[in-house]
């Protein structure tokens, strides 16, 4: 069954999701050997998922993927990325649009773009970062800084995240390796070189606007992101560049990618490109999935580097069982560390139950609005959730069910009072700030 992907927003993923599938970009990747398993029973725990994703996939997995699975902590597995240096770099082009549409201190102004409207553009886009950090970075860094154990695994999964790198660092700082994943597809970062000139100003002041709106939210919302997929730059890509620039990071590498049945990476290459030249949806799908690679200049030095992936694709159990090269991707990481928000209470539906249970396998500390994981799910898996702010039920996005609010509701009530000065995604149903830990 193919993969569908549907472009909506980046942040958050739509409701529609929930319902089933979308347009179709990629050709089969392989095709279930077996009927899949039934998604999680909604009184049970979510399916165990090395038994669901051999179950699902007509292929075993590799001796390297087989010795990757298992709760390993910190670095890559083989099965995960083969070498960096493989595939098409498109750094160059990754600098320009870092430097014209992310602002970023480095870079090249192309001489055909008015340098008057990039100025412009960049004074306004840099007042609004300035404002985000003050009022969102610099109170929500610190305070889940305290929340953080010391030794947690430095790959973070961040499923329904866009292409989030701005508080998914702000999160986990010290990550070495970010997987966001979501709907939207990351978009070609060549198309910066074809930009037409008259259209720069009207281009840089849609992705400012949208940049703006994040910012004032948190998250974002599903009609700016539609708006944004029609953009001409990469939507995506300008976001993740915007959060290096926030953090004070510069892209040191910019490849795009696909993943193979057993999880591993294979980087899209020129012959890649020239096979799909005359088939428009198959190359534009060889985009949808980006490794940004990006780097911190310490007094002058180079300082640690970090990877961002972002991999379009549908979560709901239909499209993972279709397609189970995501799930042995993320199972070869090992153990990891966990965020969501704003997911549209997706992860409280019978549809995710194999994302769901991957996170309760996989994941030692997972932060999350009330969009995360519900306790009738964590307690089982032997998990303790600890709350911040405020819960007296949920936000109206999505399809939120009765029993998870009142279960939710119930869990804030249990635990002590803990103020929370900053949203983590979605305010609850009363506009209040909540957060939620879960941990083992």
């Amino acid at each position: 069954m193919p993969r569908r992907l549907m472009i909506v927003a980046a942040f958050c993923c739509a409701a529609a999701c929930a319902r089933g599938g979308a347009p179709e970009l990629t050709p089969p990747v392989i095709q279930a050997a077996a009927p899949a398993p039934e998604a999680a029973s909604t009184s049970s725990a979510s399916p165990s998922l090395p038994g669901a994703v051999t179950q699902a996939a007509d292929a075993s997995w590799s001796a390297e993927a087989a010795a990757a699975n298992q709760p390993n902590g910190p670095g890559v597995a083989p099965a995960v990325a083969r070498l960096p240096d493989e595939g098409l770099d498109l750094t160059a082009e990754a600098l320009q649009l870092f430097r014209v549409a992310a602002c970023g201190p480095s870079g090249d102004l192309p001489s055909r773009f008015d340098a008057t409207v990039v100025s412009r553009h960049c004074a306004a886009l840099s007042s609004a970062y300035e404002d985000y950090k003050k009022s969102w970075v610099n109170v929500a860094g610190p305070f889940i800084a305290r929340l953080r154990p010391s030794e947690l695994p430095t790959q973070v999964v961040y499923p329904f995240g866009g292409g989030d790198l701005v508080s998914a660092l702000a999160t986990f700082p010290e990550a070495t390796e970010i997987t966001t994943i979501s709907l939207e597809p990351a978009g070609d970062v060549r198309l910066i070189e074809k930009l037409a000139p008259e259209h720069l100003a009207r281009e840089l002041a849609a992705h400012r606007a949208h940049l703006e709106r994040l910012f004032e939210k948190a998250h974002s919302r599903t009609d700016n992101l539609e708006k944004e997929a029609q953009a001409e730059l990469p939507g995506e890509v300008v976001f993740a560049l915007a959060a290096l620039v926030v953090h004070g990071y510069e892209p040191t590498g910019l490849r795009y990618f696909r993943l193979e049945p057993d999880g591993a990476i294979h980087y899209v290459t020129e012959a890649d490109l020239a096979a799909q030249a005359h088939h428009p949806r198959a190359l534009r799908s060889l985009f949808d999935n980006v490794e940004l690679r990006f780097r911190a200049e310490a007094d002058g030095s180079p300082g640690r580097e970090g990877v961002l992936r972002h991999i379009a694709f549908n979560l709901d159990d239909e499209h993972l069982r279709a397609d189970p090269a995501l799930l042995a991707h993320l199972v070869a990481k090992g153990k990891v560390a966990a965020m969501t928000k704003a997911a549209t209470h997706l992860l409280w539906t019978d549809h995710f139950g194999l994302v769901r249970g991957y996170l309760l396998e996989h994941a030692d500390w997972m932060v999350s609005d009330s969009t995360g994981i519900p306790p009738r799910f964590t307690q089982p898996a032997g998990f303790t959730q600890d709350t911040y702010g405020k819960f007296d039920g949920p936000s109206p996005f999505g399809q939120p069910n009765g029993r998870d609010a009142s279960d939710f509701k119930r869990l804030f009530e249990s635990e002590p009072a803990r103020e929370l000065a900053f949203r983590y995604g979605y305010p609850d149903k009363d506009g209040h700030a909540h957060l939620i830990v879960t941990h083992r």
